[in-house]
């Protein structure tokens, strides 16, 4: 039974043959993957640490309307227009938020839901009444196809040939959002943890707040084309979180969300490889099963410490009351 739903495994077909045969494909696919990952990991971090992961799940789904509009207006797929229809998007979708739960007794959850589903919708319908002169696919937008990256127009420097567009730019947004990471470290680190202390060592908690979620929305657009706003979600989340589970140090865990993200990059493609299936897809699967062994195995945190841990407890409370019993 069990082959009817998995193919036979081959080392040689799954594993070698990608980088033997088909290497300039595999290099490119695998690179943009990690560059995926390991940016949105960054970002991540202290999404997660602020309470927002729902708002990067927002985001992702609002920026269907944004971009939209923007070819609309502009009727053109560059990356500029695009990228100004997603920001605008992302401004909108936390504006609304805000509003909704400053303005009345809904919670942040509730008020996130709304908002991210009224506003998906909006884009379902605008690409459903204009399906004859917008060029878009929602379905493209959701789940994006990371195989097509090598077909992609190449960047020529110098003569020389630099690789993908797609991948030059998300390796160009990579750095970026490195180089805003090294510069805003401190401000970052103090408003993730604690709004108050912030406002009181002059430090604006919600200029911050505002600009990571620009830069997130920046983030999603330059990845959903190859790996869809779905699975951006998920690259969003699962970086960080594993690497949260390890340790509590900020630095280690970024470092080793930049590893995570390389290992979902190249276990995933084969992952992919062996089943003939979504590489996005792959990825996504290799990160929670990552996540699960490392909630399962993590030496302080992990759900085996806890339950040694609670058995020997339990353990030695019962010696002791049957030895005070004696």
């Amino acid at each position: 039974m069990r082959d009817q739903f998995l193919p036979a495994f081959s080392f040689q077909n799954a594993i070698i043959e990608p980088w033997s045969l088909y290497f300039d494909s595999t290099i490119w696919i695998v690179t943009m993957g990690f560059l995926v990952a390991a940016t949105c990991g960054l970002i991540g971090c202290f999404i997660i640490l602020r309470r927002m992961a729902l708002v990067g799940d927002a985001i992702s789904h609002s920026l269907l309307p944004g971009i939209t509009l923007a070819f609309l207006l502009t009727n053109s797929r560059d990356t500029l227009p695009m990228m100004i229809g997603a920001i605008a998007a992302g401004v909108v979708t936390v504006a609304l938020i805000e509003a909704i739960r400053q303005s009345s007794r809904i919670k942040p959850d509730a008020a996130i839901g709304i908002v991210f589903s009224s506003l998906f919708a909006i884009g379902v319908v605008l690409i459903s009444a204009y399906a004859d002169t917008v060029d878009l696919d929602a379905e493209c937008v959701l789940y994006g196809e990371i195989g097509w990256i090598p077909l992609e127009d190449r960047i020529v420097l110098g003569g020389h040939e630099i690789g993908p567009l797609p991948v030059i730019r998300m390796a160009v947004i990579g750095l970026i959002a490195l180089g805003l990471l090294l510069t805003f470290y401190k401000e970052l680190l103090v408003t993730s943890f604690d709004a108050g202390l912030a406002a009181s060592l002059g430090i604006n908690p919600g200029r911050y707040q505002y600009g990571l979620t620009l830069f997130l929305s920046v983030v999603i657009v330059s990845s959903f084309e190859s790996v869809g706003v779905i699975l951006v979600i998920a690259m969003l989340i699962f970086p960080g979180a594993t690497s949260m589970l390890l340790t509590d140090r900020l630095p280690r865990i970024l470092w080793l969300s930049a590893g995570f993200s390389g290992l979902y990059g190249l276990l995933g493609f084969h992952l992919a490889t062996w089943l003939d299936a979504s590489i996005a897809g792959g990825m996504t699967v290799v990160a929670g099963i990552i996540f699960t062994l490392v909630w399962i195995l993590a030496p302080k945190r992990g759900l085996l410490v806890k339950f040694v841990f609670k058995s020997h407890s339990k353990g030695a409370r019962t010696s002791s009351i049957e030895t005070q019993a004696g």
